[in-house]
């Protein structure tokens, strides 16, 4: 999904599980099961974020 300003969200199905794997426009990554839970973090940002090769 991409928003008006550009940023891409992508949610992937991981095969043989019941996981879903988010990428948020930061980079951040988070699994769920539950897609609501999914969307809620990806749009919250940016608590819960640590970009991937960043440290808080």
């Amino acid at each position: 999904m991409s928003t008006p300003t550009g940023e891409v969200y992508r949610v992937d199905w991981l095969p043989g599980t019941d996981l879903l794997l988010g990428t948020c426009h930061c980079g951040a990554e988070h699994t769920a099961q539950d897609p609501v839970e999914m969307w809620e973090w990806m749009l919250g940002h940016p608590e819960g974020h640590r970009p991937r090769g960043k440290t808080p």
